[in-house]
């Protein structure tokens, strides 16, 4: 239904909200500190962004506005237990979409997340651009099977292309070997496990101009994409 990164410095209630997101089908990333959420916004796609104002190393004003910079069109919600009127009027000046005071009411909130979702999708936002994958610098389009960094494009053959969407979707997990040989070439053999080796050679060799990400194998498993 829609990618949301939740920046929440609270465990029991970021904990709860999450699992609340999820069971409405939305795919969830959460961060409970301003810096650790502009990491994982500068390496994914999100269609909205749900950020405490209150947090450590980074308070939400802050991270909005570097956001903003990254991305301009992306949609945020404040949530907040700061319910003065002065710092409802910052948040709107800022750009944010809602801005919503803690406690909250569940189905209210999941109301207010479609409706700005799809909104924004309408408006051709970042709903549209959901199949891109950011993986550090570079950001992968599967649909076009292009791999960009900076002014640089790298076609990918079909293949190669199916193997990083998978990676990218097991992002710092475990992609079982055995799953991507079956998704991508059909069956597990021993022609195909080779294959795939080389495939995973160039898919590093791709990815090489940013040392903040690689693709390790897992002996026995398979391979994480590590960002």
């Amino acid at each position: 239904m829609g990618r949301i990164l939740l920046v929440e410095d609270d465990e029991s209630f970021g904990y709860i909200l999450k699992e609340y997101l999820d069971i409405h089908d939305f795919s969830v990333t959460w961060e409970q500190d301003g810096e650790a959420g502009f990491r994982a916004f500068q390496q994914g796609v999100y269609d909205l962004c749900i950020l405490d104002i209150m947090m450590p190393l980074k308070d939400g004003f802050t991270l909005a506005r570097e956001i903003q910079e990254h991305d301009p069109d992306v949609p945020f919600i404040f949530l907040t237990a700061k319910s003065l009127k002065i710092d409802k009027l910052k948040g709107f000046r800022l750009g944010c979409d809602d801005y919503v005071v803690k406690p909250i009411d569940e189905e209210l909130f999941i109301a207010r997340v479609k409706a700005i979702i799809k909104r924004s999708g309408d408006q051709g936002g970042v709903q549209q651009q959901s199949n891109v994958h950011r993986i550090g610098k570079y950001l992968f389009d599967p649909a076009n099977q292009t791999l960009v960094l900076g002014d640089k494009v790298q076609r990918l053959t079909t293949k190669e292309a199916k193997l990083l969407q998978l990676l990218c979707e097991k992002k710092n997990q475990v992609l079982d070997r055995n799953k991507a040989l079956k998704t991508v070439w059909g069956e597990s053999d021993f022609f195909n496990r080779k294959s795939m080796d080389v495939f995973i050679h160039k898919l590093r060799k791709y990815l090489e101009e940013d040392d903040s990400v690689k693709i390790t194998n897992v002996h026995g498993k398979g391979f994480v994409l590590e960002v």
